[in-house]
């Protein structure tokens, strides 16, 4: 009796580690150019392929290229500086929309026509740091106010979704617009809009 009983205690343990096993998550790494498709909506690999367009058609604008020129030749050859702001997110699902703005970022900087002044969080960071160092740091060390390099450029931008649907297929499509101002005169020097990715997603028709 004791027997069988400690045959089934030992059986009943077996399939609770299996089952407890089993149910760990697979992992697999996966080259990070690898296009994978989940769920079907905004993805690394869409925002990687949306930046890119959109600054290489900026950075090949005749507009851009003048405005460019212009700025370095009132200040002696400097290259002119942009500030990457806002891209808002007015689509219908969760975007990171601070993602495209580092990949913009980046994207301009390695190309060397334009360079860049931190924004947003981080600009609050360095002044409060700078506005500290005023009466905690030596006066040799300490970092002078108002020395800040003014951004002669912002780019901004929005992110919206057109969505089809008809029984179990919906089609996603997305628009990313984004521009350039200047700020001294709130010109507009470039506008650019991509609607690259498009996506159809058919579910499973549920069963009745």
């Amino acid at each position: 009796m004791k027997a069988r009983f400690f045959s089934v205690a030992v059986l009943i343990i077996s399939v609770l580690a299996f089952s407890a096993c089993s149910s760990s998550p697979g992992v697999k790494r996966v080259d990070s150019d690898t296009q994978i498709d989940l769920s079907g909506y905004w993805n690394d690999r869409d925002v990687k392929i949306v930046c890119e367009a959109l600054i290489r058609d900026c950075l090949n604008s005749a507009r851009v290229d003048q405005a460019i020129r212009a700025k370095a030749g009132r200040t002696g050859g400097k290259t002119p500086v942009v500030l990457v702001g806002r891209f808002r997110n007015e689509s219908d699902e969760h975007i990171d929309t601070a993602i495209i703005s580092n990949i913009m970022e980046v994207t301009i900087f390695n190309s060397g026509k334009l360079d860049f002044v931190a924004g947003g969080k981080t600009r609050d960071e360095l002044r409060a740091e700078r506005q500290d160092q005023q009466s905690n740091a030596s006066e040799a060390t300490a970092a002078a106010l108002a020395k800040e390099t003014g951004a002669d450029f912002l780019l901004t931008g929005t992110v919206r979704t057109i969505i089809d649907k008809a029984d179990n297929k919906t089609v996603r499509t997305y628009f990313v617009n984004a521009e350039m101002t200047n700020i001294e005169n709130n010109q507009r020097i470039w506008m650019g809009q991509n609607s690259d990715i498009k996506k159809v997603i058919t579910r499973s028709k549920a069963k009745l």
